[in-house]
């Protein structure tokens, strides 16, 4: 197993299916009445945000507790980084409060990289998303959720077609999925305006098409990405209307997926944008199910990275 979980590229076959197994013991402790592990107890885990987050610094904040390790939330508005501290003096000052474990997630692409690097701290790394480069552990929790309900929760994703869909130039999302997604199997095909399509693409393991209509009907399962228009400093599509009926996942253009197809989205959804609200609360939809996958999911990765074992999975305090 890899010392720190930087890019998905890092994952050989075996480590994504390690983690991914990991994950289903993880899950089900949802269903016993005492819902955690001692496996971690002892250790502190530190979630350092750079940027804002809900999901994901919650969902790293119920992984760590119910692996019963000691969790410090730390944010950089507030605190000494908004003075004008470094990431390397902020480094230094978490790795002399013990931290066994740094959950980081920054604007600038590469920081992750750049501490683990470094040897500023002692314990693992995780990249819980870094400017628009990775997000290896929602790429993650993505390919659980697609195993889950396309290969009956077992094994890896061979000959699954993944369709994801938008603004893939700013996705960290999209590119972390991208070589996951290769490397457990499947077949991925990116759909966008060319102006959304990354300079690079080419060294990508995809397809890329501009015609979601062409696509949706060999899909599996398909992506939706939100336009993140925070990144953006220049007009990269006409207008939202025009994207939305190009781009846009409606009831007329899902009646082209094949029956057992499953729709995704990483969140936060823009409703009526890129997935119109009906499709997002459908029953083919899988949205929230990624959520609370979310949590099993980065439970495995801490308990692989932090020091747990595969005996002690099943073990509960």
């Amino acid at each position: 197993m890899i010392e720190h979980l930087l890019s998905t590229a890092d994952l050989s076959r075996d480590d994504a299916v390690l983690i991914l197994d990991t994950a289903g013991e993880m899950e089900n402790l949802t269903d016993r009445s005492v819902k955690k592990l001692p496996a971690l107890r002892g250790r502190t885990v530190v979630n350092l945000f750079f940027e804002d987050s809900t999901r994901t610094r919650i969902s790293f904040e119920a992984a760590a507790k119910r692996l019963s390790a000691d969790v410090i939330n730390f944010s950089a508005k507030g605190s000494s980084v908004s003075k004008g501290e470094s990431l390397k003096d902020t480094a230094l000052t978490l790795q002399a409060m013990g931290a066994d474990a740094v959950v980081i997630r920054h604007g600038a692409s590469g920081a992750p990289m750049r501490l683990a690097s470094a040897g500023w701290i002692d314990g693992a790394v995780v990249n819980a998303g870094d400017g628009t480069h990775e997000h290896p552990t929602q790429a993650l929790l993505d390919a659980y959720t697609i195993r889950r309900h396309l290969c009956g929760g077992s094994g890896d994703l061979a000959g699954l077609r993944v369709t994801i869909v938008g603004d893939v130039l700013h996705s960290r999302v999209a590119r972390s999925n991208a070589w996951l997604l290769h490397t457990l199997g499947a077949q991925v095909t990116l759909v966008a305006p060319p102006t959304l399509v990354p300079v690079g693409v080419d060294s990508w393991p995809v397809t890329v098409s501009y015609d979601l209509d062409t696509v949706l009907p060999e899909t599996d399962a398909v992506m939706m990405l939100r336009v993140q228009a925070e990144r953006m400093n220049a007009d990269f599509f006409p207008s939202t209307r025009e994207y939305s009926r190009r781009y846009g996942l409606d009831a007329q253009r899902a009646a082209l997926l094949p029956q057992r197809s499953i729709i995704m989205h990483p969140g936060p959804m823009v409703r009526g944008m890129e997935i119109s609200d009906d499709i997002a609360d459908s029953d083919r939809a899988v949205i929230l199910e990624q959520v609370s996958n979310g949590v099993s999911v980065r439970m495995a990765v801490l308990y692989l990275l932090v020091g747990g074992s595969r005996e002690g999975a099943g073990e509960t305090s």
